[in-house]
């Protein structure tokens, strides 16, 4: 990697070019179909739960087969198709198929709750929906009142007003003939990933064939560098709504990997799943590698085939990362950095061994400066300050809404890091105060205004505290009304009552007599935490 003056900045580092001559197809649904044609009777997909495994070829001809049933439908490129389910392996065709069919595909978190689903469904607008069973009975109700899909497909056993998933794909056609249309990869969208914001409700992230097509790319470069075995194995337990999970299947299948795809975690059937498959690498966040570095379970399996392990969505302590080394002997403990909004990884570790707290180095094709968030001055190496980043993974903007990213492409992250000597980053801060549950990202701002409703509380404040086994844990801080008497659990009761589960103030509450705020009545949110400390 070498120093660029790119955009006149004297400080900007450029992790070289992508690698163009794997981007020459007309759409990632052509580039989908090419791949797993060429290994037809290898497996690609396990349902560790069922035992049911998938060749290429299965998931091909499904896959199609939903296309062609969504186009049936009325469905083409101007729509949008929603999912709404826990993983399982017909919403991996559902996400194929929909990409072949070359509509966009916004996927949400089925745990959402009335709010926030009919929320996601108003930004987006999905003409069809598919739905697990579980999630089928609110999303109906929901798109009733909201009139946006024509259709709900339901996974499983049909529920009324809804058409079974086997009906879709219960046709005989031709899939050898079958060809997606080709789109501007460049900005046609592929993918909305729902992302909170420190504003309150999710933004939709909207990522492009070409952002996919690239970090695909990205991958088979790697993987020419790597003595690899003829397929490596890989076991997917986060939620595919998640952009390390859709995104990173997306780049199994299209790299000759046999995917484990786990429909929750379950200590049991994870560890079972490594040791029965003999998976070689997982993409997992910190509070399984606190499950994998500390509980007393895993020392009855064999975990012996496992070769990497990729941690994101958070900060991992190197002490955890040292103890899963030593307990599983793995070669290749690799953090990364990255937001939806850069499709899947902009920073990554690559070496043998890396610096302590250190993610890694800039990806190809991507480029990054560290900016001080007051002056806008460019900063040099060992200094921190506010990460930007710009190049094709960069995301097409979020729905309706004023980008992160600025006119001249640099995508403002809200992030505190910086860069040393070698051009290896670290991750220090936030600037924007999202707290992280087990990767999920939980906005204090929506908790505040949820706090704000009930009738007994004045004011309101949520920070995030550090927890090793999850990341934060969401605690509020309550001003009562005067005159009115409320206990925690009934604060508690009543947050739970309007946000989905990771949402909730796992941390607890504190009542206090005022909400520290700056002049311009800003929460003063640092202010909070030796309170926290303190027990008050």
């Amino acid at each position: 990697m070498t120093l660029s003056t790119e955009d006149k900045d004297k400080w900007v580092i450029f992790g070289g070019p992508d690698p163009v001559n794997l981007l020459h197809d007309g759409s990632l649904g052509e580039m989908i179909i090419k791949e797993l044609k060429l290994r037809p009777a290898n497996i690609g997909l396990i349902d560790p739960a069922s035992g049911t495994e998938l060749s290429y070829q299965q998931i091909l001809d499904t896959s199609i087969k939903v296309a062609k049933g969504l186009q049936n439908l009325g469905i083409n490129k101007s729509d949008t198709v929603a999912i709404v389910s826990h993983n399982c392996l017909d919403y991996a065709f559902a996400m194929f198929g929909t990409i072949f069919a070359g509509a966009s595909l916004a996927q949400f978190n089925p745990s959402y709750l009335e709010g926030e689903l009919t929320h996601a469904i108003q930004m987006t607008r999905p003409k069809v929906m598919f739905a697990s069973q579980e999630s089928s009975q609110l999303l109906i109700d929901c798109n009733k009142k909201l009139k946006s899909a024509d259709r709900i497909v339901v996974f499983g056993k049909g529920v009324p007003e809804a058409i079974p998933f086997s009906d879709l794909i219960n046709q005989p056609i031709d899939t050898d003939t079958f060809k997606p249309d080709p789109v501007d990869k460049q900005n046609h969208v592929a993918l909305i990933l729902l992302s909170s914001g420190t504003t309150g409700l999710p933004k939709g992230v909207q990522l492009t064939h070409s952002n996919i097509m690239t970090t695909i790319a990205h991958a088979k470069e790697a993987a020419k560098l790597l003595d690899l075995p003829d397929q490596l194995v890989a076991l997917a337990v986060t939620p595919l709504f998640h952009v390390q999970a859709s995104v990173g299947l997306i780049n199994m299948v299209t790299n000759n990997c046999r995917c484990v795809l786990m429909a929750k975690f379950d200590p049991h059937l994870f560890l079972n799943s490594i040791q029965k498959y003999k998976v070689n690498l997982m993409s997992v966040v910190p509070p399984l590698m606190v499950f994998l570095a500390k509980h007393p379970m895993v020392d009855n399996y064999d975990l012996s085939s496992l070769m990497t392990l990729f941690c994101g969505a958070a900060p991992l302590s190197k002490d955890i990362e040292d103890q899963v080394r030593e307990r599983l002997g793995i070669a290749f403990v690799r953090q990364g950095y990255g937001m939806t909004e850069t499709t899947y990884v902009m920073l990554m570790q690559t070496g043998f061994e890396n610096k302590s707290g250190c993610v890694g180095k800039v990806r190809m094709g991507q480029w990054a400066k560290v900016v001080d968030p007051d002056s806008g001055e460019v900063l040099g190496p060992n200094q921190r300050g506010e990460l930007w980043f710009k190049g094709s993974l960069i995301m097409k903007g979020y729905i309706g809404k004023e980008s992160a990213v600025d006119s001249e492409g640099w995508l403002h992250t809200g992030d505190i890091g910086y860069y040393d000597e070698d051009e290896d980053f670290f991750i220090v801060d936030r600037i924007k105060e999202l707290i992280k549950y087990k990767g999920f990202q939980v906005p204090p701002a929506e908790l505040e205004a949820v706090l704000m409703k009930h009738p007994k509380v004045k004011d309101a404040a949520v920070i995030g505290i550090a927890d090793e086994r999850v990341g934060e844990l969401a605690t509020a801080f309550v001003v009562k009304e005067p005159g009115k008497e409320v206990s925690e659990e009934e604060i508690k009761a009543f947050v739970a009552e309007h946000v989905s589960q990771q949402k909730q103030l796992h941390g607890g509450v504190r009542f206090i007599n005022e909400v520290p705020r700056t002049a311009t009545g800003k929460i003063l949110r640092k202010d909070l935490v030796p309170k926290v400390k303190a027990k008050l």
